[in-house]
């Protein structure tokens, strides 16, 4: 029997060499590994595709055409300048001035490209080196603090469109979209242009854009002058404009300044041997704030700017679009005199300060508004701070108890802004104390505003008491006077001082100042010393109707109340509209209206509009005869009456006229001043008529409003340049008018004319007896010169 063989328990030869063939075929990791790259880098490509093309069709916000960057326009500030070529201001949306290329320092040019952008002249808006270093950075690493990559082409278009929150893509999307943007700017544009627009795009902190503004702010000193220590400064800053401001932070700007003077040398544009002298040098700079608030006229600016835009609907550019303020970088030449302006701005901060000194030690620990709470409350409810809690839905007890509670603020005090811890309505008691002023200066020929301060202080209080409406009080009264001699009323006779009950005006009746009721006076007495009782006689003999339509010739726009009482100036007028009134007494009659823009030019100086042309033609509104002799009554004012210190105490020399004028209880106290060439005039009260002097003798307008006139025409007087506005003379009424006039102002009660005539002096006499002679001739004439003035000058009804 054959024996079987057992199968083996190993493996055949064909079996392993089969096996090894199938461990063979298995992928390595290497292979794996080579494939993971593989396809990571075709998915990074696809994701990088996917995004560049998207960023490119405009998926994540439309990307400026070629036609957008050719008209790239920034944001220019508009300058506002007086008659004499001074900088009175600046309006803008963005504080810039837009310079050339070649009026920058060539230090700031190499400055920048050393700093920012060393490769700057060998790409073409991208490099690909720096941005390479970036990619792996912050894609691979996540590392947000990466910077550095972008060219100044990029930095440029960032700056010309900030970038957007997409996210976590939103760092490759803006880094793609400035890119893209980089290389069309460098297409359209050269490198000179490119660094122009640059360095006019780029924020220097403070609301500052553009080298320029940032010159003239921290040097005090155009781009062009500049020197490299300085250039180092402000290219310095563009890394972190706040962290690095030479003004905040001296020490940090420093340090900032010498690494890129460092860069600098290191890339040739310093020689080495320099670069130690010029890091020793300390850190000095010539900080001069252009903000739209600094500078003189900071009222009439602010008018400007809200009124130019509507004025250049008028005249649109080319394309038919309007200028803009805010964006064009215009010139507007103003009529101002900056040194007429500076002037007016001393002599208001001098009285007012002492003026507001005054009032607080006469008042003393008293409140100027007594037991009168509504006062406080009323001017709380008037606050933008009450407004803002009622807008956010505030009940009254909550409003009231944010009131009484204690904060730190910072307030207006006449020796400078104070940091204190007051509750909201003690700062309310604090302001509603304080005195107000406005004050105008004008041609009277021409109609120029020469000089323009609404207030005591812009920053703090900006509304403008040129134009705000008060009671006007006696400065009223030549209006009334003027319309008397219109209407054929003599201005040589003495008119009784009587006080009168007027039954058919409710039995009113006018008070004079001193309560005395006695004697006449004569025309240009009763004005000089201001008698209430005369003039409203006067007013009701000549007519309300006719009084209120030659105030309206004269200038004033406001409503005017058909009472008697209108000749104590009862009406609410501006400023603005009384300097017109006594401009056309000094114009002889002739009415101007006055202006305070002349000229307005594009960025480029090109004339927009010229308002010094084709203007109103002057209009006569009075006669130049009774212009004459008002004019002679309130020189008398000056020199005999309520404006008579300004001889003895701001010692005004030449020919002045002018009116003082207060108000009931003291509210409101005016003084308005002039001569051929110059009227001027102020108003002064507190905000709430309320608060007062409680004195006649403080709170009149002598005292309270003619100083500063006193006080502008003497600082004035010491520049010759100014000559004929402070020696001006007025002209007078003819001879035979004038002599007639030379009367004394008062005749006592117990004396009529004829006793008066022979009971004084031999001069006085004489002038009387001739005056009398004068006046008797006149009557047997068939019509006397007044009443030839009247049927010539009379309006019809």
């Amino acid at each position: 029997m054959t024996k079987t063989k057992k199968p083996s328990k190993g493996v055949t030869t064909s079996q392993k060499k089969t096996n090894k063939k199938m461990n063979s075929s298995k992928p390595s990791f290497s292979h794996y590994l080579i494939r993971l790259i593989g396809f990571g880098v075709l998915l990074s490509l696809l994701v990088v595709g996917i995004l560049l093309g998207s960023v490119y069709i405009g998926l994540w916000g439309k990307l400026p055409d070629y036609a957008t960057l050719k008209s790239i326009k920034n944001a220019n500030a508009s300058e506002i300048y007086s008659e004499d070529g001074v900088i009175l201001g600046r309006v803008y949306a963005e504080n810039r001035t837009d310079v050339n290329f070649k009026d920058i320092s060539p230090d700031a040019i190499n400055a920048l490209i050393a700093t920012e952008d060393v490769r700057f002249y060998e790409h073409q808006g991208v490099d690909q080196r720096s941005l390479l270093r970036v990619l792996v950075k912050s894609l691979v690493l996540r590392d947000k603090s990466s910077g550095g990559g972008s060219t100044l082409s990029q930095q440029l278009s960032k700056n010309l469109y900030p970038r957007r929150n997409f996210g976590l893509l939103s760092m490759p999307v803006n880094k793609t979209k400035e890119v893209i943007t980089a290389s069309r700017l460098e297409k359209i544009y050269s490198k000179k242009d490119i660094l122009q627009l640059y360095l006019n795009t780029v924020s220097f902190g403070e609301k500052v854009f553009g080298i320029e503004s940032a010159s003239r702010q921290f040097f005090s000193k155009p781009a062009s002058k500049l020197e490299i220590h300085e250039c180092a400064v402000l290219i310095g800053m563009l890394k972190a404009p706040t962290f690095y401001n030479p003004r905040l932070h001296p020490e940090r700007s420093k340090q900032r300044r010498n690494i890129v003077l460092s860069q600098m040398a290191k890339y040739e544009f310093i020689p080495k041997h320099k670069l130690k002298e010029l890091q020793a040098r300390p850190l000095l700079i010539h900080y001069q704030k252009q903000s739209t608030q600094a500078g003189l006229a900071s009222y009439l600016r602010e008018k400007i700017r809200t009124e130019t835009n509507k004025i250049l609907k008028d005249y649109p550019k080319e394309d038919g679009t309007y200028y803009d303020i805010y964006r064009d970088g215009l010139n507007i030449i103003t009529t101002i005199d900056a040194r007429m302006q500076t002037d007016a701005e001393k002599a208001v901060a001098e009285h007012m300060k002492n003026l507001q000194a005054l009032f607080s030690q006469h008042w003393g620990n008293k409140n100027p508004w007594g037991n009168n709470i509504d006062v406080i409350e009323d001017a709380k409810v008037r606050s933008e701070h009450y407004k803002s809690l009622k807008q956010k839905g505030k009940s009254a007890k909550e409003i009231n108890k944010i009131f009484n509670e204690k904060v730190s603020m910072k307030i207006f005090t006449w020796n400078g802004d104070k940091e204190v811890k007051m509750s909201p309505l003690d700062s309310i008691k604090h302001y509603v104390q304080l005195l107000k002023t406005g004050f105008l200066a004008m041609e009277p020929k021409s109609g120029k505003i020469k000089a323009w301060v609404g207030g005591i202080n812009f920053d703090h209080f900006k509304y403008d008491h040129v134009k705000s409406k008060r009671q006007v009080g006696s400065v009223f009264k030549p209006i009334v006077y003027a319309s008397a001699l219109q209407e054929g009323v003599s201005p040589f006779d003495y008119l009784p001082n009587e006080r009168k009950v007027y039954e058919e005006y409710d039995n009113w009746s006018p008070r004079n100042a001193d309560n005395l009721y006695e004697g006449s006076y004569s025309m240009e007495g009763a004005l000089a010393e201001s008698v209430n009782t005369i003039a409203v006689d006067v007013l009701l003999e000549t007519g309300i109707r006719n009084t209120i339509v030659l105030a309206e010739e004269m200038g004033i726009e406001s409503s005017l109340p058909k009472v008697p009482s209108l000749a104590l100036g009862t009406a609410n007028i501006s400023l603005y509209e009384m300097i017109q009134v006594y401009a056309t007494l000094a114009n002889r009659g002739e009415h101007t209206d006055p202006y305070y823009i002349s000229k307005i030019e594009n960025n480029k100086g090109n004339l927009i509009v010229d308002f010094t042309i084709n203007r109103e033609e002057n209009r006569y509104v009075l006669s130049p005869e009774n212009a004459d002799i008002i004019n002679h009554m309130l020189q008398a004012v000056v020199n005999d009456g309520t404006g008579k210190s300004l001889r003895s105490v701001y010692g005004l020399k030449g020919e002045l006229a002018g009116k003082t004028g207060t108000t009931q209880v003291q509210a409101d106290g005016w003084y308005i001043g002039y001569n051929s060439n110059l009227v001027a005039g102020a108003w002064v009260g507190a905000d709430d008529m309320r608060i007062h002097f409680n004195s006649l003798s403080l709170g009149q307008g002598a005292s309270m409003a003619l100083p500063i006139y006193g006080k502008f025409m003497n600082k004035l007087s010491t520049n010759r340049n100014f000559n004929r506005y402070t020696n001006s003379p007025i002209p007078k009424p003819h001879a035979d008018v004038l002599a007639d006039l030379d009367i004394p102002h008062y005749l006592p009660p117990e004396s009529n004319f004829f006793e008066y005539l022979f009971g004084v002096k031999a001069t006085d006499q004489e002038k009387l007896m001739k005056r009398k002679a004068r006046k008797d001739k006149r009557e047997t004439e068939k019509k006397s010169i007044y009443q030839k003035i009247k049927n010539i000058f009379k309006r019809k009804n």
